[in-house]
Protein backbone atom coordinates (compact mmCIF):
# COMPACT_ATOMS: atom_id res chain seq x y z
CA UNK A 1 0.00 0.00 0.00
CA UNK A 2 1.35 3.37 -0.99
CA UNK A 3 0.51 6.24 1.38
CA UNK A 4 -0.85 9.43 -0.26
CA UNK A 5 1.58 12.32 -0.36
CA UNK A 6 -0.85 15.07 0.61
CA UNK A 7 -1.43 14.64 4.33
CA UNK A 8 -1.74 18.25 5.45
CA UNK A 9 -5.36 18.36 4.37
CA UNK A 10 -7.48 15.25 3.86
CA UNK A 11 -9.80 17.25 1.65
CA UNK A 12 -7.07 17.48 -0.98
CA UNK A 13 -7.21 13.71 -1.41
CA UNK A 14 -9.52 11.88 -3.76
CA UNK A 15 -11.94 10.23 -1.34
CA UNK A 16 -14.80 7.77 -1.81
CA UNK A 17 -17.37 6.70 0.78
CA UNK A 18 -18.91 3.22 0.74
CA UNK A 19 -21.81 1.79 2.77
CA UNK A 20 -23.94 -1.34 2.70
CA UNK A 21 -27.22 0.43 1.88
CA UNK A 22 -29.07 3.69 2.41
CA UNK A 23 -32.63 2.53 2.96
CA UNK A 24 -33.35 3.38 6.60
CA UNK A 25 -32.90 5.98 9.30
CA UNK A 26 -30.53 4.30 11.73
CA UNK A 27 -27.15 5.03 13.21
CA UNK A 28 -25.29 3.64 10.18
CA UNK A 29 -26.95 6.21 7.94
CA UNK A 30 -26.06 8.93 10.44
CA UNK A 31 -22.38 7.97 10.12
CA UNK A 32 -22.57 8.16 6.32
CA UNK A 33 -24.27 11.54 6.53
CA UNK A 34 -21.52 13.00 8.70
CA UNK A 35 -18.84 11.50 6.47
CA UNK A 36 -20.59 13.14 3.55
CA UNK A 37 -20.52 16.49 5.35
CA UNK A 38 -16.79 16.05 6.00
CA UNK A 39 -16.11 15.08 2.38
CA UNK A 40 -18.94 16.64 0.34
CA UNK A 41 -17.18 15.99 -2.98
CA UNK A 42 -16.74 12.28 -2.27
CA UNK A 43 -19.18 9.99 -4.08
CA UNK A 44 -21.13 7.54 -1.94
CA UNK A 45 -21.20 3.98 -3.27
CA UNK A 46 -23.98 1.77 -1.95
CA UNK A 47 -26.08 -1.22 -2.97
CA UNK A 48 -29.50 0.44 -2.70
CA UNK A 49 -30.69 3.96 -1.99
CA UNK A 50 -34.12 5.17 -0.87
CA UNK A 51 -34.55 8.67 -2.28
CA UNK A 52 -36.95 9.59 0.51
CA UNK A 53 -33.75 10.07 2.53
CA UNK A 54 -32.95 13.17 0.44
CA UNK A 55 -34.61 15.00 3.30
CA UNK A 56 -34.75 13.72 6.84
CA UNK A 57 -35.89 15.29 10.10
CA UNK A 58 -37.07 18.23 7.97
CA UNK A 59 -33.50 18.96 6.84
CA UNK A 60 -31.52 18.24 3.71
CA UNK A 61 -29.48 15.06 4.05
CA UNK A 62 -28.37 13.27 0.91
CA UNK A 63 -30.09 15.51 -1.64
CA UNK A 64 -26.77 17.14 -2.57
CA UNK A 65 -24.75 13.91 -2.44
CA UNK A 66 -23.37 11.97 -5.41
CA UNK A 67 -24.93 8.63 -4.49
CA UNK A 68 -23.92 5.82 -6.82
CA UNK A 69 -25.93 2.62 -6.53
CA UNK A 70 -25.31 -0.86 -7.89
CA UNK A 71 -27.60 -2.88 -10.13
CA UNK A 72 -29.37 -3.99 -6.95
CA UNK A 73 -31.09 -0.59 -6.94
CA UNK A 74 -33.47 -1.98 -9.55
CA UNK A 75 -34.82 -4.45 -7.02
CA UNK A 76 -37.45 -3.42 -4.42
CA UNK A 77 -35.87 -2.20 -1.17
CA UNK A 78 -38.13 -4.63 0.70
CA UNK A 79 -35.92 -7.41 -0.67
CA UNK A 80 -32.91 -6.07 1.28
CA UNK A 81 -32.99 -8.97 3.72
CA UNK A 82 -32.81 -11.46 0.86
CA UNK A 83 -29.70 -9.97 -0.72
CA UNK A 84 -26.57 -10.79 1.36
CA UNK A 85 -25.15 -13.15 -1.27
CA UNK A 86 -25.88 -10.71 -4.09
CA UNK A 87 -24.36 -7.82 -2.12
CA UNK A 88 -21.27 -9.90 -1.42
CA UNK A 89 -20.89 -10.64 -5.13
CA UNK A 90 -21.51 -7.03 -6.15
CA UNK A 91 -19.28 -5.25 -3.63
CA UNK A 92 -16.40 -7.67 -4.18
CA UNK A 93 -16.38 -6.60 -7.83
CA UNK A 94 -16.64 -2.87 -7.19
CA UNK A 95 -13.22 -1.46 -8.09
CA UNK A 96 -12.34 1.80 -6.28
CA UNK A 97 -8.60 1.71 -6.89
CA UNK A 98 -8.74 5.15 -8.56
CA UNK A 99 -9.19 6.84 -5.16
CA UNK A 100 -6.56 7.91 -2.64
CA UNK A 101 -8.73 7.02 0.35
CA UNK A 102 -11.82 4.83 0.55
CA UNK A 103 -13.84 5.11 3.77
CA UNK A 104 -16.14 2.12 4.26
CA UNK A 105 -19.01 2.40 6.75
CA UNK A 106 -20.19 -1.17 7.12
CA UNK A 107 -21.64 -3.88 9.29
CA UNK A 108 -22.19 -6.25 6.37
CA UNK A 109 -20.82 -6.74 2.85
CA UNK A 110 -19.50 -3.31 1.75
CA UNK A 111 -16.08 -3.98 3.28
CA UNK A 112 -15.33 -6.31 0.34
CA UNK A 113 -14.78 -3.53 -2.22
CA UNK A 114 -11.62 -3.73 -4.31
CA UNK A 115 -8.85 -1.18 -3.82
CA UNK A 116 -5.42 -1.03 -5.38
CA UNK A 117 -1.88 -0.58 -4.05
CA UNK A 118 -2.15 3.23 -4.23
CA UNK A 119 -5.35 3.39 -2.19
CA UNK A 120 -5.77 3.47 1.58
CA UNK A 121 -8.99 1.74 2.66
CA UNK A 122 -10.45 2.51 6.09
CA UNK A 123 -13.27 0.42 7.55
CA UNK A 124 -15.58 2.06 10.08
CA UNK A 125 -17.08 -1.15 11.46
CA UNK A 126 -20.49 -1.06 13.11
CA UNK A 127 -20.18 -4.77 13.95
CA UNK A 128 -18.95 -8.03 12.48
CA UNK A 129 -21.85 -9.12 10.28
CA UNK A 130 -24.57 -10.01 12.78
CA UNK A 131 -26.28 -12.77 10.85
CA UNK A 132 -23.03 -14.73 10.48
CA UNK A 133 -21.54 -14.20 13.94
CA UNK A 134 -22.86 -12.77 17.23
CA UNK A 135 -26.58 -12.93 16.39
CA UNK A 136 -26.56 -15.99 14.17
CA UNK A 137 -28.65 -18.05 16.61
CA UNK A 138 -31.16 -15.22 17.02
CA UNK A 139 -31.50 -14.79 13.25
CA UNK A 140 -31.92 -18.53 12.87
CA UNK A 141 -34.80 -18.51 15.38
CA UNK A 142 -36.41 -15.35 14.02
CA UNK A 143 -35.25 -14.61 10.45
CA UNK A 144 -37.91 -11.91 10.06
CA UNK A 145 -39.30 -13.15 6.71
CA UNK A 146 -42.81 -13.99 7.87
CA UNK A 147 -44.22 -16.88 5.85
CA UNK A 148 -40.80 -17.40 4.28
CA UNK A 149 -39.05 -18.00 7.63
CA UNK A 150 -38.57 -21.77 7.01
CA UNK A 151 -36.95 -21.06 3.65
CA UNK A 152 -34.69 -18.38 5.19
CA UNK A 153 -33.70 -20.74 8.01
CA UNK A 154 -32.81 -23.47 5.52
CA UNK A 155 -30.71 -21.05 3.48
CA UNK A 156 -28.89 -19.71 6.54
CA UNK A 157 -28.13 -23.22 7.80
CA UNK A 158 -26.80 -24.40 4.46
CA UNK A 159 -24.78 -21.30 3.56
CA UNK A 160 -23.46 -20.00 6.87
CA UNK A 161 -20.09 -21.79 6.73
CA UNK A 162 -19.02 -20.55 3.27
CA UNK A 163 -20.46 -17.10 4.00
CA UNK A 164 -18.52 -16.88 7.27
CA UNK A 165 -15.35 -17.74 5.37
CA UNK A 166 -16.18 -15.08 2.79
CA UNK A 167 -16.99 -12.49 5.46
CA UNK A 168 -13.76 -13.17 7.37
CA UNK A 169 -11.73 -12.84 4.17
CA UNK A 170 -13.53 -9.59 3.25
CA UNK A 171 -12.72 -8.17 6.70
CA UNK A 172 -9.01 -8.63 6.02
CA UNK A 173 -9.12 -6.34 2.96
CA UNK A 174 -9.26 -2.87 4.60
CA UNK A 175 -5.89 -1.42 5.57
CA UNK A 176 -7.18 0.04 8.82
CA UNK A 177 -10.20 -0.69 11.03
CA UNK A 178 -12.15 1.68 13.28
CA UNK A 179 -14.74 0.31 15.74
CA UNK A 180 -17.81 2.22 16.89
CA UNK A 181 -17.46 1.10 20.53
CA UNK A 182 -15.23 -0.87 22.84
CA UNK A 183 -17.71 -3.74 22.58
CA UNK A 184 -17.41 -3.76 18.78
CA UNK A 185 -13.63 -3.55 19.07
CA UNK A 186 -13.62 -6.80 21.07
CA UNK A 187 -16.03 -8.43 18.57
CA UNK A 188 -13.77 -7.44 15.64
CA UNK A 189 -10.84 -9.07 17.40
CA UNK A 190 -12.90 -12.16 18.26
CA UNK A 191 -14.39 -12.85 14.83
CA UNK A 192 -11.94 -11.19 12.42
CA UNK A 193 -8.69 -11.38 14.38
CA UNK A 194 -8.00 -7.72 13.67
CA UNK A 195 -6.94 -4.82 15.84
CA UNK A 196 -8.91 -1.58 15.67
CA UNK A 197 -9.24 1.81 17.29
CA UNK A 198 -12.48 3.19 18.74
CA UNK A 199 -14.27 6.25 17.40
CA UNK A 200 -17.76 6.61 18.82
CA UNK A 201 -20.55 7.30 16.30
CA UNK A 202 -22.13 10.76 15.97
CA UNK A 203 -25.16 11.53 18.12
CA UNK A 204 -27.27 14.58 17.27
CA UNK A 205 -27.46 15.72 20.88
CA UNK A 206 -28.87 19.11 19.87
CA UNK A 207 -32.13 17.44 18.80
CA UNK A 208 -32.86 16.57 22.39
CA UNK A 209 -31.85 19.74 24.18
CA UNK A 210 -34.92 21.25 25.90
CA UNK A 211 -35.49 24.88 25.08
CA UNK A 212 -35.24 27.27 28.04
CA UNK A 213 -38.98 27.85 27.96
CA UNK A 214 -39.66 24.13 28.06
CA UNK A 215 -37.03 23.18 30.60
CA UNK A 216 -37.91 20.07 32.55
CA UNK A 217 -37.40 19.94 36.31
CA UNK A 218 -37.07 16.81 38.41
CA UNK A 219 -40.61 17.34 39.65
CA UNK A 220 -41.83 17.14 36.03
CA UNK A 221 -40.11 13.84 35.33
CA UNK A 222 -42.41 10.85 35.58
CA UNK A 223 -42.38 7.27 34.37
CA UNK A 224 -40.04 5.26 32.20
CA UNK A 225 -39.41 5.15 28.46
CA UNK A 226 -38.10 2.50 26.11
CA UNK A 227 -37.66 3.17 22.39
CA UNK A 228 -36.41 1.46 19.26
CA UNK A 229 -37.34 -0.96 16.53
CA UNK A 230 -39.27 -3.77 18.15
CA UNK A 231 -37.19 -6.80 17.20
CA UNK A 232 -36.36 -9.78 19.44
CA UNK A 233 -32.73 -8.85 20.19
CA UNK A 234 -33.74 -5.41 21.53
CA UNK A 235 -35.42 -7.24 24.45
CA UNK A 236 -38.09 -4.60 24.89
CA UNK A 237 -40.19 -7.41 26.32
CA UNK A 238 -38.11 -7.21 29.51
CA UNK A 239 -39.08 -3.57 30.04
CA UNK A 240 -42.75 -4.27 29.29
CA UNK A 241 -42.95 -7.23 31.67
CA UNK A 242 -40.95 -5.61 34.46
CA UNK A 243 -42.98 -2.39 34.46
CA UNK A 244 -46.24 -4.33 34.15
CA UNK A 245 -45.34 -6.51 37.14
CA UNK A 246 -44.41 -3.46 39.22
CA UNK A 247 -47.31 -1.35 37.90
CA UNK A 248 -44.80 1.33 36.85
CA UNK A 249 -45.73 3.76 34.05
CA UNK A 250 -43.87 2.87 30.85
CA UNK A 251 -44.04 4.51 27.43
CA UNK A 252 -42.96 2.24 24.54
CA UNK A 253 -41.97 4.28 21.50
CA UNK A 254 -41.59 2.58 18.13
CA UNK A 255 -42.87 -0.33 16.10
CA UNK A 256 -41.63 -3.54 14.55
CA UNK A 257 -42.28 -7.26 14.12
CA UNK A 258 -42.53 -7.83 17.90
CA UNK A 259 -45.23 -5.20 18.41
CA UNK A 260 -48.18 -7.58 18.79
CA UNK A 261 -46.25 -9.81 21.19
CA UNK A 262 -45.32 -6.80 23.30
CA UNK A 263 -48.88 -5.48 23.52
CA UNK A 264 -50.02 -8.94 24.63
CA UNK A 265 -47.47 -8.85 27.48
CA UNK A 266 -48.36 -5.35 28.63
CA UNK A 267 -50.29 -4.43 31.74
CA UNK A 268 -52.40 -1.33 32.28
CA UNK A 269 -49.41 0.82 33.21
CA UNK A 270 -47.84 0.44 29.74
CA UNK A 271 -48.74 2.59 26.75
CA UNK A 272 -47.53 2.21 23.16
CA UNK A 273 -46.72 5.03 20.75
CA UNK A 274 -45.84 3.42 17.39
CA UNK A 275 -45.35 6.73 15.61
CA UNK A 276 -44.01 9.95 17.13
CA UNK A 277 -42.51 13.09 15.64
CA UNK A 278 -38.96 14.16 16.46
CA UNK A 279 -40.30 16.91 18.71
CA UNK A 280 -42.53 14.44 20.54
CA UNK A 281 -39.63 12.01 20.95
CA UNK A 282 -37.53 14.73 22.56
CA UNK A 283 -40.33 15.59 24.98
CA UNK A 284 -40.81 11.95 25.98
CA UNK A 285 -37.11 11.70 26.75
CA UNK A 286 -37.10 15.01 28.62
CA UNK A 287 -40.03 14.04 30.83
CA UNK A 288 -38.94 10.47 31.59
CA UNK A 289 -37.56 9.61 35.00
CA UNK A 290 -35.33 7.08 33.25
CA UNK A 291 -34.69 5.45 29.87
CA UNK A 292 -34.60 1.63 29.85
CA UNK A 293 -32.08 -0.02 27.52
CA UNK A 294 -32.53 -3.79 27.95
CA UNK A 295 -30.82 -5.18 24.83
CA UNK A 296 -27.21 -5.74 23.78
CA UNK A 297 -26.36 -3.14 21.16
CA UNK A 298 -23.10 -2.49 19.38
CA UNK A 299 -23.31 1.12 20.57
CA UNK A 300 -26.89 2.26 21.21
CA UNK A 301 -27.37 5.78 19.89
CA UNK A 302 -30.92 6.02 21.24
CA UNK A 303 -29.68 5.65 24.82
CA UNK A 304 -27.22 8.53 24.37
CA UNK A 305 -30.01 10.58 22.81
CA UNK A 306 -32.00 10.05 26.01
CA UNK A 307 -28.97 11.12 28.04
CA UNK A 308 -28.69 14.28 25.93
CA UNK A 309 -32.16 15.17 27.22
CA UNK A 310 -30.78 14.84 30.75
CA UNK A 311 -32.38 11.45 31.31
CA UNK A 312 -30.43 8.67 33.09
CA UNK A 313 -30.32 5.17 31.58
CA UNK A 314 -30.94 1.76 33.15
CA UNK A 315 -29.13 -0.69 30.85
CA UNK A 316 -28.25 -4.34 30.71
CA UNK A 317 -24.57 -4.58 31.61
CA UNK A 318 -23.19 -5.50 28.19
CA UNK A 319 -22.47 -4.10 24.75
CA UNK A 320 -22.03 -0.46 23.87
CA UNK A 321 -23.78 0.70 27.05
CA UNK A 322 -20.57 -0.07 28.96
CA UNK A 323 -19.00 2.98 27.30
CA UNK A 324 -21.49 5.61 28.49
CA UNK A 325 -23.52 4.29 31.41
CA UNK A 326 -21.62 5.30 34.54
CA UNK A 327 -23.34 3.97 37.68
CA UNK A 328 -24.53 6.80 39.89
CA UNK A 329 -23.65 9.42 37.24
CA UNK A 330 -25.50 8.65 33.98
CA UNK A 331 -27.54 5.63 35.06
CA UNK A 332 -27.44 2.09 36.41
CA UNK A 333 -26.87 -1.46 35.16
CA UNK A 334 -28.87 -4.60 35.75
CA UNK A 335 -26.68 -7.70 35.78
CA UNK A 336 -28.79 -10.39 34.14
CA UNK A 337 -30.93 -10.11 31.03
CA UNK A 338 -34.03 -11.25 32.90
CA UNK A 339 -37.27 -9.66 34.06
CA UNK A 340 -36.33 -10.21 37.69
CA UNK A 341 -32.97 -8.50 37.39
CA UNK A 342 -34.51 -5.49 35.68
CA UNK A 343 -37.30 -5.33 38.27
CA UNK A 344 -34.70 -5.17 41.04
CA UNK A 345 -32.96 -2.25 39.29
CA UNK A 346 -36.25 -0.41 38.78
CA UNK A 347 -37.28 -0.83 42.41
CA UNK A 348 -34.00 0.59 43.68
CA UNK A 349 -33.82 3.43 41.15
CA UNK A 350 -34.27 6.97 42.46
CA UNK A 351 -34.19 9.82 39.93
CA UNK A 352 -33.41 12.27 42.75
CA UNK A 353 -29.92 10.79 42.93
CA UNK A 354 -29.01 12.18 39.50
CA UNK A 355 -27.96 15.58 38.27
CA UNK A 356 -29.75 15.88 34.92
CA UNK A 357 -27.39 18.60 33.71
CA UNK A 358 -24.43 16.29 34.36
CA UNK A 359 -26.13 13.46 32.47
CA UNK A 360 -26.61 15.84 29.55
CA UNK A 361 -22.97 16.97 29.75
CA UNK A 362 -21.76 13.36 29.59
CA UNK A 363 -23.80 12.83 26.41
CA UNK A 364 -21.94 15.68 24.72
CA UNK A 365 -18.84 13.46 24.55
CA UNK A 366 -20.63 11.72 21.68
CA UNK A 367 -21.91 14.72 19.73
CA UNK A 368 -21.51 15.22 16.00
CA UNK A 369 -18.64 17.69 16.20
CA UNK A 370 -16.67 15.33 18.44
CA UNK A 371 -17.17 12.54 15.92
CA UNK A 372 -15.90 14.73 13.08
CA UNK A 373 -12.80 15.67 15.05
CA UNK A 374 -12.10 12.09 16.14
CA UNK A 375 -12.65 10.42 12.76
CA UNK A 376 -10.55 13.03 10.93
CA UNK A 377 -7.66 12.83 13.38
CA UNK A 378 -7.77 9.03 13.40
CA UNK A 379 -7.59 8.74 9.62
CA UNK A 380 -4.92 11.42 9.37
CA UNK A 381 -2.81 9.75 12.05
CA UNK A 382 -2.98 6.45 10.19
CA UNK A 383 -1.99 8.04 6.89
CA UNK A 384 0.97 9.72 8.54
CA UNK A 385 2.45 6.50 9.88
CA UNK A 386 5.65 5.29 8.32
CA UNK A 387 5.17 2.69 5.62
Amino acid sequence: MKKPAQLDDLHKLKVAIVCDWLTGTGGAERVVLELHKLFPEAPIYTSQYDHSLDTWYGDTWFADADVRTTWLQKLPKKLKKFLPVLRAYTFSRLDLSAYDVVIISSGAEAKAVKTGPNTTSVLYCHAPTHYYWSRYDAYLRHPGFGLFDPLAQLGLLSLVRPLRRWDYKAAQKPDFVIANSNHTQSEIKKYYGRDSVVVFPPVDTNRFQPSPSAATTKDDRYGFVVAGRQTPYKRIDLAVEACSNLNLPLTVVGNGPEHNNLTALAGQSVRFLPKVTDTEMARHFQKAACFIFPGIDDFGIVAVEAMSAGTPVIAYKAGGALDYVKPGVTGEFFEEQTVGSLMAALKSYNSENYDNSLVKAEAERYNIEQFKINITETIRDYLQRDT
